[in-house]
């Protein structure tokens, strides 16, 4: 029987890349997320691959609509959250503080959401994986909000899984990574902040999606992984 897995942020960039890959294994899918388009766009394609592809509109950072989808959900053996915000930069002075409280409502504040009402939905023996970012533990000036906000989703990872025990509870931590999120910026300047990132890395190369797909992959198929981090950033951390 197909394993059946809901990826919320699934129909762009890493949760695209992780149901492309799970799609490939036979499972069944859910693709959870604001645009009902892109949403979709992500089904029609995926149903060539996949058994099963189910779409849900959710706001993750709307605690009701997680409770609304909970009593509907039925049993899953994964929950994968890729959802992300787009998060203000700049020095704390000059910080724009609601887009800063907003960006926390959906990555901090909606992982959260899921972690207390959809961890009911999955199976006793199987995963949560929520999404950080490597400058969680890098230190960079105007990055406060990046930093703190995902600095607060990996220690909540290390509760929840003591908490949700035997329920698997990890995070994957991302570094730069060639996705939809940079689609609005200039193709040339795209392309140099890119090539720039490959040379300065110990790993030589910028990441792609599929790159950091394998890692939810891994934290998934193995028994042995909860409380964990994984770091796919290239050596970033390093540097």
């Amino acid at each position: 029987m197909a394993k059946k897995t809901l990826i919320i942020g699934g129909a762009s960039g890493i949760g695209f890349a992780v149901a492309r890959a799970l799609a490939e294994q036979g499972e069944s899918l859910i693709l959870a997320g604001r645009d009902s388009e892109k949403l979709a766009r992500a089904r029609q394609f995926l149903s060539q691959k996949s058994a099963s592809v189910d779409t849900v509109v959710l706001d993750i950072s709307k605690e009701e609509e997680v409770i609304q989808l909970s009593q509907t959900l039925g049993e899953v053996d994964n929950i994968i959250v890729t959802a992300g915000s787009h998060a203000p930069g700049g020095a704390l002075a000059s910080l724009n503080l609601n887009e800063a409280r907003l960006a926390f409502d959906t990555k901090f504040w909606g992982s959260i959401h899921v972690a207390r009402h959809l961890s009911k939905n999955i199976h006793a023996r199987g995963t949560l994986t929520l999404t950080s970012g490597f400058v969680s533990r890098r230190t960079v000036a105007g990055a406060i909000v990046k930093t703190t906000m995902n600095a607060a989703l990996e220690s909540a990872v290390k509760v929840l899984a003591k908490e949700l025990s035997p329920l698997r509870v990890n995070a994957v931590s991302p570094g730069l990574t060639d996705t939809e999120a940079y689609a609005g910026m200039d193709p040339a300047a795209r392309e140099k902040m890119l090539t720039s990132a490959a040379e300065n890395l110990p790993a030589k190369a910028f990441g792609r999606a599929e790159d950091i797909a394998k890692g939810y992959l891994f934290v998934m198929d193995n028994p042995f992984v909860t409380g964990t981090l994984l770091d796919i950033e290239g050596g970033a951390l390093i540097n």
